[in-house]
């Protein structure tokens, strides 16, 4: 099933002079991309990067391709809280306003892992970090007009079920079904922060984006990734299109969820993307805020249900 793209193109970026954005995994892959999209339209850009090492040689190769870009990098570990509270600290300490996080940075489908803090690997990078990060930015948000929070979720959301009695994987790993679930909770989160910052009648938006099936580093965990990427899948550049259309667009609308137009939202230009069921399910996604509240310790001020 195609759906009908939206009328819009990187040319139709606006002037981002003025404007800060924060991309996490900004040193490869879908976050690079948006990086440097933003970048070259006047933000400055905030690259919160795992490595410093690899983050120092994607910044390098962006100002090598576009002179006069304003780049700032800054080492993130979403796979440990206190890495996230210290990065946090410095953004509020430094920064008066922020006016787009896109919780980008994920990891796919390794082996059994453990974060610093104990969390299943996946769930405790792509979901639980991001969920921290955005809660203790809030009020760098709320100081920007009509802030915008972009959620990298994916089509593998699809897969995923949110097994509450399991998100350590005491009871049993499955990488695929865990990433799944995984990129269930960013969807779930972003839907769930919509909400609950339209009923606080904040400005802040939250939307949710997939990248379809992109040439990324993420397929290196895929068997034969590299003769998929070649036949099937479409350029980093263009998986970033949903992320920058909406970081950036007044079409974005909050709430959405947006990925390519084409076959089974594989690749092609920014449309709405399909949402299944469970995931609208409001009951489960309270129940993920709160376990979400409980497991980091980060309350949002001011947008309880």
């Amino acid at each position: 099933m195609s759906r009908n793209p939206i009328p819009w193109t990187p040319a139709d970026i606006p002037d981002l002079t003025g404007r800060t954005a924060l991309v996490t995994g900004a040193n490869s892959g879908l976050g690079l991309e948006t990086t440097r999209k933003l970048a070259q339209r006047g933000a400055h850009v905030i690259m919160a990067c795992r490595d410093r090492e690899k983050g120092q040689a994607a910044m390098e190769s962006i100002r090598a391709r576009s002179s006069g870009v304003d780049l700032n990098l800054m080492q993130l570990d979403l796979s440990d809280l206190s890495s996230i509270r210290d990065f946090a600290q410095r953004i509020n300490d430094h920064y008066p306003k922020l006016d787009i996080l896109l919780n980008n940075a994920g990891v796919m489908a390794p082996p059994l892992q453990y974060t610093r803090d104990g969390f299943e690997m996946q769930f405790g990078t792509n979901h639980l970090g991001h969920f921290a990060l955005t809660g203790l930015l809030m009020d760098r948000m709320r100081a920007a007009e009509k802030a915008r929070v972009v959620t990298v979720s994916s089509l593998a959301h699809r897969m995923g079920s949110l097994d509450f009695e399991n998100l350590d994987a005491s009871r049993g790993y499955q990488r695929w079904r865990f990433y799944g679930q995984s990129k269930l909770a960013n969807l779930m989160f972003a839907l769930e922060l919509d909400r609950r910052l339209r009923g606080a009648r904040e400005t802040v938006q939250s939307i949710a984006v997939h990248p379809g099936y992109s040439a990324t580093n993420l397929q290196r965990t895929i068997p034969g990734h590299s003769l998929f990427n070649a036949v099937t899948a479409q350029s980093q550049e263009k998986g970033a299109y949903p992320s920058v259309f909406a970081a950036t667009s007044p079409q974005a609308e909050p709430g959405q969820y947006y990925g390519p137009h084409g076959f089974q939202e594989l690749w092609g230009m920014p449309a709405e993307a399909g949402i299944r069921r469970l995931a609208r399910n409001q009951e489960v996604a309270h129940k993920l805020w709160s376990v979400s509240e409980d497991l980091t310790g980060i309350r949002y001020a001011g947008l309880d249900r």
